[in-house]
């Protein structure tokens, strides 16, 4: 198994590993700090060098419970010590995106007790899927209004993790379907915006809201009843 390294320290920007197997234009690693593809959120792109190679790391996936990098050139040779390096402009920028879709579920729910049902992110932005019957007037404007609100309190977004005995009992947990991970997967990781929402989540998150800069909530749409979608930017300002 893979370690993930950003799990508890997405700060990291390079690291050595190990190749366990190379297969075609893929290679395991023993530990990445690589952000693995998984729950709404896109890879982490960056680099691979070794001594006499190096090569882009185009994509991050799992694959039959295995984590694969794909690469862009060389091909590093099995029991080779790498080292990666993450791209960090794309890194924060994910991280900025993946907690304004928390910030959007939370309000969401303080506001209206809507779960989110789906969503997806790119680089800046994304769309969420929330079950409610109809949009309430005016609903864009205060929903982006209620959004930036919360960016400029500046609420510290902190990890940690539980066992899953204990996170089953977390009642702020409770819509985030614990139940529905793995038996296997004993220790919870768990994303909290102090004061605002608290998910299991294994995604990269900045550590303030203040950094996520300001919400756009670009459109809003009608996919049935009980299915309305979100969907958003991000801007510097």
């Amino acid at each position: 198994m893979t370690e993930k390294l950003y799990l508890r320290d997405v700060s990291i920007e390079s690291f050595n590993a190990i190749v366990q197997s190379v297969e075609e234009n893929h290679v395991e690693l023993d530990q990445t700090a690589f952000y693995v593809t998984g729950g709404g959120q896109p890879h982490d792109t960056g680099l691979l060098k070794w001594d006499g190679g190096e090569s882009s790391v185009e994509d991050v996936r799992t694959i039959d419970g295995r984590v694969w990098h794909q690469l862009g050139g060389d091909l590093p040779q099995q029991g080779t010590t790498v080292t990666g390096f993450v791209d960090q402009i794309r890194r924060h920028q994910m991280m900025r995106t993946h907690t304004a879709m928390h910030i959007l579920c939370g309000v969401m729910w303080q506001r209206w007790q809507k779960v989110v049902t789906g969503g997806n992110m790119d680089a800046l932005s994304g769309r969420m899927d929330f079950e409610l019957d109809e949009f309430p007037p005016g609903f864009a404007e205060q929903i982006e209004d209620l959004c930036n609100a919360e960016i400029a309190a500046d609420r510290p977004v902190a990890v940690s993790f539980l066992q899953r005995s204990e996170a089953v009992l977390d009642r702020d947990l409770i819509r985030t379907k614990v139940n529905l991970i793995p038996d296997t997967v004993n220790e919870i990781r768990v994303v909290d915006i102090v004061g605002l929402d608290k998910q299991a989540d294994g995604g990269t998150h900045v550590t303030s809201t203040g950094d996520v800069g300001r919400i756009e909530i670009t459109k809003t749409e009608s996919k049935g009843r009980g299915f309305k979608r979100v969907r958003f930017v991000l801007h510097d300002d």
